[in-house]
C-alpha cells in the first residue's frame, strides 16, 4: 500500500479523535457539571465543527470548546490530506481495478492459464488474443505483472508451484494451462500441481533441454515444448523445404490469413459417430479439408479417405477458411435434446 494512505497515518487521526473525544468529555462533565451522556454529546458535537446547542456558562468550558474545535479542524485537514494524496496517487483507483480485475477473473471459464509471462508467455498471450479466447497471466516478477497491466491482461501476482494461486487464476474452470517458466524446476512444480488437481486438465510446458522434457512429461505434461530445439528444426524447414514452412506458417498464425488449421472432437452427443466422411458428406457441407484424424487410441491417420468410419473420441484435423472450419463445427455440434 502507498505509504499516503498506509494504516498508520489512518491509525494517528483515529487515535487523535478519541483522545479528543475522551479528553473533551471529561472536561465538560467536570466544568459544567453535566451528565456523561450530555459532556459526551457536547464534545462530538464541537469537535465535528456542527455547532453548539448553548454557549458554555464559564470560561473552563470556553477553554476546552476552543480546544476542540482546533483539534477537530486539524485532524479533519490531516485526513483530507491523506485522501487527497491517495487519490492522486492511485490508491483508491488501483484498489477498484483490483477488485475489478478480480472478478473478470472469477467470471472466467473455459480459459486458459499462463504460468510465466516472459517472452515465451507473452508470445502465447499474443496468440491467445488473436484467436479471441480467454486467458489470465500468472507471474511474480514485477516486470511481467506491469506488462500484463499496461496491457489490459487479467492477471494473478503469485507463482504457479503455489496451489493457492493457481486456484485464483481460476484452475478448476480453466481448460488448460501453459507452464512457460524461464525455469524447468518451477515448470516441474505447476504441472505437478496443475496434474494432481486436473487430472484432465490440458497441459503445455516448456523445457530447456531433453532432460527437462522427459520429466515434464512423466509429471504430467500433455506436450513440451523445447524453443531453441523447435527454433533449429523451423530453420532447418525454412531451408529445406521454405514453401512448405512458409504454408504451415500461413495456416497456423492467429491472425492475418483467411486459411487456418482447427481440431474438432467426434462426440456421441453430435450424432456423427458411426458415420464415414463420405456419409456427412463434409467437403460438400462445410468446404473444410480433412487433413488428418486422430483416433481415440492416440495414433494419427493422415489423409484419411472418404469411406473411414468416424468415431467417439476421434479428433478431425481440417484446414479451411474461417467461414468453412466454423460451418465444420456446426456439423459437429452436439444436437439439441428433445424435451419430453
Amino acid at each position: 500500500m502507498i505509504e499516503s494512505f498506509s494504516a498508520r497515518r489512518v491509525a494517528y487521526a483515529i487515535a487523535a479523535l478519541l483522545a479528543m473525544l475522551v479528553g473533551g468529555t471529561i472536561g465538560f462533565h467536570e466544568s459544567l457539571d453535566e451528565s456523561w451522556v450530555q459532556a459526551f454529546y457536547r464534545t462530538v458535537v464541537t469537535t465535528s465543527l456542527a455547532g453548539l446547542d448553548t454557549v458554555p456558562r464559564n470560561d473552563a468550558a470556553r477553554g476546552i470548546s476552543i480546544v476542540l474545535v482546533l483539534g477537530g479542524i486539524t485532524i479533519f485537514a490531516y485526513v483530507a490530506t491523506i485522501l487527497v494524496e491517495g487519490i492522486a496517487r492511485g490508491v483508491f483507483t488501483g484498489a477498484l481495478a483490483e477488485r475489478r480485475r478480480r472478478r473478470t477473473i472469477e467470471r472466467m471459464s473455459d480459459h486458459y492459464i499462463i504460468c510465466g509471462y516472459g517472452r515465451v508467455g507473452r508470445r502465447v498471450a499474443a496468440e491467445f488474443r488473436e484467436s479471441g479466447v480467454d486467458y489470465v497471466v500468472l507471474d511474480f516478477n514485477k516486470e511481467a505483472i506491469e506488462a500484463a497491466r499496461e496491457a489490459d491482461v487479467p492477471y494473478v501476482e503469485g507463482s504457479g508451484t503455489e496451489d493457492e494461486d493457481l486456484l485464483e487464476a481460476g484452475l478448476e474452470r480453466a481448460r488448460g494451462l501453459v507452464a512457460s517458466s524461464d525455469s524447468d524446476s518451477d515448470n516441474l512444480y505447476i504441472t505437478l500441481s496443475a496434474r494432481s488437481s486436473r487430472p484432465n486438465l490440458l497441459i503445455v510446458a516448456r523445457a530447456s533441454d531433453a532432460d527437462a522434457a522427459k520429466k515434464l512429461k512423466l509429471a504430467g505434461a500433455d506436450r513440451v515444448v523445447q524453443p531453441y530445439s523447435s527454433a533449429g528444426q523451423e530453420m532447418a524447414k525454412l531451408v529445406l523445404r521454405p514453401q512448405v514452412a512458409a504454408f504451415l506458417d500461413v495456416v497456423t498464425s492467429a491472425g492475418g490469413t483467411d486459411i487456418r488449421l482447427e481440431e474438432i472432437e467426434v462426440s456421441d452427443a453430435s450424432g456423427k459417430a458411426g458415420k464415414s466422411i463420405r456419409e456427412l458428406r463434409v467437403r460438400h457441407e462445410t468446404g473444410a479439408l480433412v487433413i488428418a484424424l486422430r483416433r481415440a487410441g492416440g495414433h494419427f491417420e493422415a489423409i484419411p479417405s472418404p469411406d473411414t468410419v468416424l468415431e467417439n473420441g476421434d479428433i478431425l484435423i481440417a484446414v479451411g477458411t474461417d467461414r468453412e472450419l466454423s460451418a465444420l463445427e456446426e456439423l459437429f455440434n452436439p444436437r439439441a435434446r428433445v424435451a419430453g
